[in-house]
């Protein structure tokens, strides 16, 4: 049914944000005690607005919406904010509150199966996570709190992402400077879970930890590493070496003493060789190699928020406006990807981002509109539907 009262920055919200669900996660965090008629509920309208239409400043935000007075109400909002009140509800109002949402919206479309499934057709039923963390600069005079080097600022959003729907499992936003080490160890993962990661993240004892509590990593051997080989395993098509090793550099095997497997092979796209680690013995070093292939679909996640959403400039420099605004892109990014998977039309993410930033209020239905987004639009509403007006004809063409 084509809904013509409704634009589709509404049905969208409509369809996975329902009013009652926020209102008790509001409740849950007590983020409107003290209140002065600023609900939270607009606050998310506009942040969500400030990611969707691309908005570059509060300013843009307040006025953006201002010019769209007579379709606010279907947002539930009746007037447009001011540019003061969201930036002091930024500041002040918890970034919890919508971290949380973020986590319940996501949850909801998993059960229900909402969500596209993982692209590579693996054979085994463990669960494949990569994890990884982007760092977002920051002007140091206007973000002192979030010092990074002598004259940079900057915030490191770690990510544990899921493969079954490239959607984040974890997240954790930190200060640039602390290692990335840190966000590893603060993982609870499920036995047998299979983690891919690069370089950054190598730990040997949480590598230990790891292999005791039966979680698998998949990683790339540093250059320096010192080891010894227990075995060698046979080799097929492009792997160059596979052998099961013991690490013997100083210190390294008192805090990794299992044994671990190391794999050579040879990468014909960028002719080098990569060298992999990892405590699983027991799949092919193919299955290995293409699972730690399948770790690009993180970076791609990156690209995907930092291209589309309002991540690399803020609107507010307190270090809560910008956890404000790091989850409600998570959260836009999240509806996105749902129009996305939805979609038959043949445009690739990027692309329908941008048509959906032209098209924010315009009344047609949603799902009609992913599917034949440069079809005819319905004619507009009837403001008198049912009544039909009769003109007074009976005196027409008779004399005065």
């Amino acid at each position: 049914m084509i809904l013509r009262n409704a634009h589709l920055f509404s049905q969208l919200l409509r369809e996975h944000l329902p009013r009652p669900e926020f209102e008790s996660l509001v409740r849950k965090h007590n983020a409107e005690r003290h209140a002065r008629g600023f609900r939270s509920w607009t606050q998310l309208v506009a942040m969500l607005f400030c990611h969707l239409g691309r908005a570059d400043s509060l300013r843009v935000i307040c006025s953006g919406l201002a010019c769209c007075l007579g379709k606010l109400v279907h947002l539930g909002i009746d007037r447009a904010p001011n540019k003061s009140t969201l930036s002091y509800v930024n500041a002040h109002r918890p970034a919890a509150l919508f971290e949380d949402l973020f986590w319940t919206v996501l949850g909801r479309m998993r059960s229900r199966g909402q969500l596209h499934c993982r692209k590579r057709a693996f054979r085994f039923k463990n669960k494949l996570l990569s994890l990884d963390s982007t760092t977002v600069s920051l002007c140091l005079s206007l973000f002192p709190w979030a010092s990074f080097r002598r004259a940079k600022g900057g915030v490191k959003v770690h990510v544990l992402l899921d493969h079954d729907d490239y959607l984040p499992a974890y997240v954790l936003v930190s200060e640039a400077r602390r290692h990335d080490r840190f966000a590893a160890n603060a993982l609870r993962l499920v036995k047998g879970s299979i983690v891919a990661f690069d370089r950054a993240y190598n730990d040997y004892a949480l590598f230990a930890r790891w292999s005791e509590a039966g979680i698998y990593f998949v990683t790339r051997m540093k250059d320096n590493a010192a080891y010894k080989v227990a075995r060698r395993r046979e080799t097929k098509g492009g792997i160059l070496n596979d052998q099961i090793i013991r690490l013997s550099g100083v210190g390294a095997w008192q805090k990794c003493p299992h044994l671990l497997r190391r794999i050579a092979l040879w990468d014909a796209e960028n002719q080098r060789e990569i060298v992999l680690l990892t405590n699983h013995m027991e799949f092919a070093a193919s299955t290995l190699a293409a699972i730690y292939k399948d770790r690009w679909e993180i970076e791609l996640f990156f690209k995907a928020i930092k291209q589309n959403l309002k991540i690399k400039t803020f609107v507010g420099t307190g270090e809560n406006a910008l956890r404000i605004q790091i989850w409600t892109a998570l959260l836009a990014l999240l509806l996105l990807r749902w129009l996305h998977h939805l979609s038959r039309a043949a445009w690739s993410f990027s692309n329908m981002t941008a048509m959906l930033r032209l098209s924010l209020f315009t009344y047609r239905d949603l799902a009609e509109w992913l599917h034949k987004p440069y079809g005819d639009p319905p004619p507009p509403p009837d403001p008198y539907p049912g009544l039909q007006l009769e003109l007074p004809l009976s005196g027409f063409g008779q004399p005065n």
